[in-house]
């Protein structure tokens, strides 16, 4: 967004035109010129920002002078000195004298140049979030809405962007929106309104869409309420929030959201998202996202960047589905490793159901603070079980979302029925989040093979309010890690920001302690449920080689060996032995892709 002050056509004040002489009228080839010369300005600028370094074939040993402190996440789990980098991939590892010794066979050079990890680092392999939202965390960062400890907090943010973005603040009619807004945490639990964005002068009267943390609510103003009236007395697998008299208060809850218009963000604002997303997520060392329901607009997006010049990171999208519209599965087609190995869409995201936070979440039984509902369905089990197996057929990879114990019953129930007499492991469908899960479909989930995508840290979210709204017997079922891999389920971790931070390592450190990173928990100091803690070689596993099998890349991604990408990241300290209280005081030294260094340095 500019913040020059122009009017909403886009041009000067009349009072500053008014003020110059009136210029000569340049040639119309000198106005063809100009707009040459922004294209390509504009396109350096985007690639000098977002995009890594174009380097030619590399060859060079990277090695630890401190002994075999570089975590391979190979089959043995073994630990070496050295890997030898050549061109994009990994060309052999070992102790160095041997893969210099090796050199000439591997890299065909008689000698290559080594580079030393800094005193007291690790080296892992390039690590991965499972689940996460690309674009939509970009956006999260305009406003810091999950900041706000209470409502008025909250709304106090949007003022503050308004008033920091003249254009903006000049414009009534401009859309705001905004990610984060979180009423499980603030001081007083209670769903916002319309009214209350209203209250203030500096959002009266402007069109402003505000999404939940969790993504399945949405809160709007006033002027974006009465654009988009009138509304339906119910909504199939979603909530229209109301006031005591019947009128929607401005709220609208999983799939309701659908009868709010939002604005068409122009290539410029996708670019910014990204952009952002990219420089924080090389910051922590993710160079592999798994994008967890992209719509066609934003597919289309990566795929133009794609074509611009190669990705700085590795996306893996889930198409989105819409369980309102038609089948697509057989006239679109999945692909996987385009773009250099940057770009995949193999895989169909499909929501079960809504969130815990937002009481969206389908039950067997009801809520235990709110007896009048046992959360919402935002598909049928007809529906699942006549689309799941389609899709399974024309080759996509089948990713639902389930949080609740009946939502993932359900979905395991079309599972079993689309998977009997197939090869799972050439279909790897996927439970993204597996939040509560009664035993025996643990038991079941193991059985069928289906990968359950988890995210630790929102064990270390919702543990402060998740008996409250489950009981003390329900929520024994939430975040049951440990009974999901004992179930001999396979695992992979990520961490749905921005719904929760994009730090993988915030990730490692509640999957492995249970705790706040305070150290404190409902049930102590030892972590809340303990039992249900991962080991650290289990974590660590669950952010490199496990999202590679979740995303049929296992044999290019996920480990430093012979053969695959060198995808890296240096460590300021070694997680897998520092005390726990320590852990969240590591450092990304480095972050590479493909062998190149596109976050710190060596």
């Amino acid at each position: 967004m500019s913040t020059d002050k122009k009017n909403a056509n886009g041009q000067a004040p009349k009072h500053a035109l008014q003020s110059q002489p009136p210029p000569p009228r340049p040639s119309r080839r000198w106005y063809w010129k100009l707009l040459a010369t922004a294209i390509c300005l504009s396109f350096v600028a985007y690639h000098v920002t977002t995009q890594p370094e174009h380097v030619s074939p590399q060859t060079y040993a990277l090695c630890s002078k401190e002994g075999q402190r570089i975590y391979t996440v190979d089959e043995n789990n073994t630990s070496v000195e050295c890997i030898v980098v050549h061109g994009a991939r990994i060309a052999d590892s070992g102790d160095l004298k041997y893969v210099l010794e090796r050199a000439e066979n591997t890299t065909g050079l008689s000698s290559i140049p080594v580079r030393y990890a800094p005193k007291g680092s690790i080296v892992l392999p390039g690590l991965s979030d499972s689940h996460c939202h690309i674009l939509e965390y970009g956006a999260s960062r305009q406003i810091p809405l999950s900041e706000g400890k209470t409502m008025k907090e909250t709304v106090t943010f949007v003022r503050e962007y308004i008033k920091a973005n003249p254009d903006i603040e000049g414009d009534k009619s401009r859309f705001i929106e905004g990610w984060g807004w979180d009423h499980a945490s603030w001081d007083v639990e209670e769903m916002p309104s319309s009214e209350d964005l209203e209250a203030d002068s500096a959002i009266a009267g402007r069109p402003v869409i505000l999404q939940s943390r969790d993504g399945h609510a949405i809160w709007v103003s006033k002027r974006t309420l009465e654009h988009n009236a009138p509304y339906p007395d119910t909504v199939e697998g979603g909530v229209i929030m109301r006031d005591e008299v019947g009128n929607p208060t401005g709220v609208f809850v999983d799939s309701a959201q659908d009868l709010i218009t939002r604005p068409v963000l122009s290539t410029e604002d996708l670019e910014r998202r990204f952009r952002r997303t990219v420089q924080d997520a090389h910051a922590v060392g993710l160079v592999s996202l798994h994008d967890a329901g992209l719509k066609p607009e934003s597919l289309a997006f990566f795929k133009r960047q794609s074509e611009k010049g190669p990705l700085p990171l590795r996306i893996y999208g889930m198409t989105y589905f819409d369980e309102y519209g038609s089948y697509w599965g057989d006239s679109v087609s999945p692909f996987a490793g385009a773009a250099d190995e940057r770009l995949s869409a193999r895989s169909v995201k499909i929501f079960a159901d809504g969130a815990l936070r937002t009481g969206g979440a389908a039950l067997w039984e009801p809520y235990s603070d709110n007896p009048s509902t046992n959360g919402v369905m935002r598909i049928s089990a007809e529906v699942l079980n006549k689309v799941i197996p389609r899709f399974l057929k024309d080759g996509w990879q089948v990713n639902v979302h389930a949080i609740g114990d009946r939502a993932n019953a359900i979905v395991l129930d079309a599972f079993e029925h689309a998977l009997k007499g197939v090869n799972v492991s050439a279909l790897r469908p996927r439970l993204e989040h597996a939040q509560i899960l009664t035993k025996s479909d643990m038991v079941r989930l193991g059985k069928l093979g289906v990968i359950a995508s988890i995210q630790p840290t929102h064990v270390i979210s919702d543990m402060w309010y998740a008996q409250d709204r489950l009981g003390p017997e329900r929520v024994k079922e939430l975040y049951a890690f440990r009974g999901i891999l004992d179930s001999g389920a396979r695992i992979t971790l990520g961490s749905d920001f921005p719904v929760d931070e994009i730090n993988p390592l915030k990730g490692f450190y509640a999957a492995i302690t249970r705790v706040s990173t305070d150290g404190t928990s409902p049930h102590g100091p030892n972590g809340w449920f303990p039992d249900q803690r991962l080991t650290r070689l289990e974590a660590l596993r669950g952010m490199t080689i496990d999202p590679a099998y979740a995303s049929f890349t296992e044999q290019s991604l996920g480990s430093l060996i012979p053969g695959k990408r060198a995808d890296y990241v240096i460590l300021s300290q070694d997680i897998m032995s520092v005390a726990l209280d320590k852990i969240m005081d590591t450092k990304v030294l480095a972050t590479a892709l493909d062998g190149h260094v596109v976050y710190g340095r060596l």
